[in-house]
């Protein structure tokens, strides 16, 4: 699985105006970060999208967008892997 997450990785930061990305498993454990994803905040993105799921349970789980001025982070989980794509604003 660590070479699966490190390919996607490699895809997201290759991508224009990625700055970070982060994996997180269900307990909020940072399976990698890159960029400027820091990893003491994988505890945090898991909790907000175990959360932003408790809204609507019997759909799939939400995209959370967080935005700053200048900055866009983007959370979503898939299975039980929580990712965050970490992007400047164009």
């Amino acid at each position: 699985m660590e070479k699966e997450l490190d390919k996607v990785i490699e895809e997201v930061m290759s991508t224009p105006n990625v700055t970070g990305c982060l994996f997180a498993d269900h307990q909020g454990l940072c399976l990698e970060a890159k960029g400027s994803a820091h990893v003491d905040s994988a505890g945090i993105i898991v909790a907000l999208s175990e959360q932003a799921c408790k809204i609507q349970p019997n759909l799939k789980p939400p995209t959370i967008n967080l935005e700053s001025d200048k900055n866009q982070c983007l959370i979503q989980r898939h299975g039980t892997i929580t990712g965050a794509i970490y992007k400047q604003k164009t």
